[in-house]
């Protein structure tokens, strides 16, 4: 889903990662890279517009979206996202579950229970504090009562917080310069 809304948009201002109910299954390694991806270089075509390299980079401000909801690679996504400073999370505190590939193990009478074959640390060598989940940098609980008016309060605080980035922060896209007199007379040294 992210890998299709985030390209089909890959030309705004700011971006909203709406991460909340994610119930894992991957660590969404991928989705950081894709994300963080900066522009490198831009291509001036001659005859039309600029292509910014690589195609799919935008370095606009993000903000993510978490809930109490996500958890696993749901914890693993804002993990990663906040570990990397990619910009501020807002939300619930996630589920904290995040451990390694659980193996199931079907029970005689029908059952299944899982046991975990990891567990991870990030970078600073430290822990995933499992059982706790990810706080968010800017803590917004629902509101039932504005949820069912069909006002997402979390929604509403991500966007504004991602407006304000936008006018701090803005995407940097810098103009073409103009072109030089490349003619080979032009370039005669002596």
């Amino acid at each position: 889903e992210l890998m299709r809304q985030f390209y089909a948009q890959i030309d705004k201002k700011g971006f909203v990662i709406d991460e909340r109910f994610n119930a894992g299954g991957q660590l969404g390694d991928r989705f950081i890279e894709m994300l963080n991806r900066p522009v490198v270089y831009n291509i001036a075509w001659r005859n039309a517009d600029v292509t910014h390299w690589p195609q799919r980079g935008n370095n606009a401000p993000k903000v993510m979206l978490i809930n109490g909801w996500a958890g696993s690679g749901g914890d693993a996504f804002p993990w990663a996202f906040q570990q990397l400073n990619m910009g501020p999370v807002i939300g619930e505190r996630t589920l904290g579950i995040l451990v390694g590939p659980a193996t199931g193990h079907r029970l005689i009478d029908g059952g299944n229970i899982t046991v975990p074959d990891a567990r991870l640390y990030g970078a600073d060598g430290k822990w995933f504090a499992e059982g706790y989940g990810i706080k968010p940098e800017i803590e917004v609980w629902d509101d039932p009562a504005q949820l069912a008016k069909g006002i997402d309060p979390q929604l509403v605080r991500a966007v504004q917080e991602a407006l304000k980035l936008v006018k701090e922060k803005p995407r940097v896209i810098p103009g073409r310069p103009a072109f030089e007199n490349r003619s080979a007379n032009a370039q005669r040294t002596f």
